[in-house]
């Protein structure tokens, strides 16, 4: 049997992959406590992302593709990922396959966009069209984290629907898969949070950087 990402639920990661959330966890309370101040420019470039989200959402809320173009690009660029070591792609088609004793199913979707290093995938990012809450990619994006080839250790995703983000980790070094969760930050309407969600990426590729050297 042939099922798409997009449809799972928690339920279906509880029941198929074993998933449980860690709620205790502390990563995303204390990954921004040593976190760097930003420069000029890159609060600079936050605001502009900003104000160009708020101009194209006066006559209705943007559309996934918009929502990538317009806020999840430059708040990669901003975090470096479009430079060395870091590459991205987009749209990169995964599969899971599972098998037990009553049964076999394959897990198939496509990643809106992939930060690997090393052939280590850093962030699973998952857009969202802004009528949606953020929440509703969380599912999706597991999923994709699931099927990550690095095996020992965890790995990063970012969920946002152009107004709002919240970040992920998948750990699957224990006998169950388990996964955490940060904040749901108000990227567009609080200038602290879209300030801690730039920090966190960062956060995120600097720690892997320093795990990989």
């Amino acid at each position: 049997m042939i099922t798409n990402a997009s449809s799972l639920t928690f339920s279906n990661l509880r029941q198929t992959f074993g998933l449980k959330l860690n709620s205790s966890d502390h990563f995303f309370d204390e990954w921004l406590n040593n976190a760097q101040t930003l420069t000029e420019s890159e609060l600079q470039g936050l605001d502009r992302l900003s104000q160009n989200y708020a101009y194209l959402s006066q006559e209705e809320p943007p559309l996934e593709e918009v929502v990538k173009l317009v806020v999840v690009s430059p708040l990669l660029d901003l975090a470096g990922f479009y430079q060395f070591p870091f590459l991205v792609k987009a749209e990169v088609s995964t599969n899971i396959e599972v098998t037990d004793e009553a049964n076999a199913m394959a897990v198939q979707g496509r990643i809106d966009i992939l930060v690997i290093q090393d052939s280590f995938w850093i962030l699973v990012i998952e857009s969202k069209p802004a009528r949606l809450d953020v929440t509703a990619g969380i599912p999706q994006a597991l999923t994709y984290l699931l099927s990550a080839p690095n095996l020992q250790s965890s790995c990063y995703g970012m969920v946002t629907n152009g107004r709002e983000v919240l970040f992920l980790k998948c750990d699957r070094q224990q006998s169950q898969p388990q996964y955490m969760r940060s904040p749901t930050y108000r990227l567009i309407e609080n200038t602290a949070e879209r300030i801690q969600v730039l920090q966190g990426l960062k956060q995120i590729g600097a720690y892997i950087s320093d795990l990989r050297s």
